[in-house]
């Protein structure tokens, strides 16, 4: 796992790389920027017809208050959400340059696809984060149990999702299903350190790109269809 983090993040400058850092950056501060503005408009809108207040100044101030709060606690899942939907070229860009036998063989992820897998993983992250949020809480007593859970399940959610991102370009939902199968403890590590990524600040920005770039290296090198290595 350190050799495909080191890897990756040596190829992060790469045009096709540094391309779709970019582009997954901008959508995911219009989506947040997109929600300050409209909650910027909803308080203002909610203080005029409750209390007959024109506040503008109050309502920008809730509402760049709720979009800081939002980017801390959900940059992560909408972050994996936009890179999915652009991961079919970071992973085409570390297969052309590590492994082009692989890149001959593969199949494109059509975009519709690549949206629908990013809007799962997100959703995936959020929901189960919220169900463990009073497992959290519960284990605030303890000192580390807290970091000690979200580690342990957003490893597991951040292992599937950024494996499959992979497997989709080389093997069928049946394969896919038996990969799944038999990879649970490497995939599980490859979501642990990309969920340390996110924790370590300036690479948490990358951490969603690395992330792709790491599990291409993985698949390729572990469990590839052909035994590729």
């Amino acid at each position: 796992m350190i050799r495909a983090f080191l890897l990756s993040l040596r190829q992060l400058t790469d045009p096709p790389i540094l391309r779709v850092f970019v582009k997954s950056m901008a959508v995911t501060l219009l989506v947040f920027a997109v929600a300050g503005v409209g909650t910027w408009w909803g308080t203002q809108a909610a203080l005029a017809a409750w209390l007959g207040w024109d506040a503008d100044g109050l309502a920008a101030a809730f509402a760049l208050f709720v979009t800081i709060l939002a980017l801390w606690l959900l940059f992560r899942a909408v972050a994996i959400a936009v890179v999915g939907v652009f991961a079919d070229e970071v992973v085409a860009a570390v297969e052309a340059r590590h492994y082009p036998d692989a890149l001959k063989t593969a199949r494109p992820v059509p975009f519709a696809r690549s949206v629908a897998m990013g809007l799962r993983s997100a959703g995936r992250v959020v929901l189960v984060n919220l169900l463990m949020l009073p497992v959290y809480i519960a284990l605030l007593v303890t000192g580390v149990g807290t970091a000690a859970a979200f580690f342990v399940v957003n490893g597991w959610l951040l292992g599937r999702d950024l494996g499959d991102m992979v497997a989709a370009r080389h093997m069928d939902a049946a394969a896919m299903r038996g990969w799944r199968a038999t990879t649970k403890g490497g995939r599980f590590v490859l979501g642990l350190a990309n969920t340390g990524l996110f924790v370590v600040p300036i690479l948490n920005i990358a951490a969603p790109v690395l992330g792709a770039a790491m599990a291409t290296h993985y698949f390729h090198t572990r469990y590839s269809l052909k035994g590729r290595s």
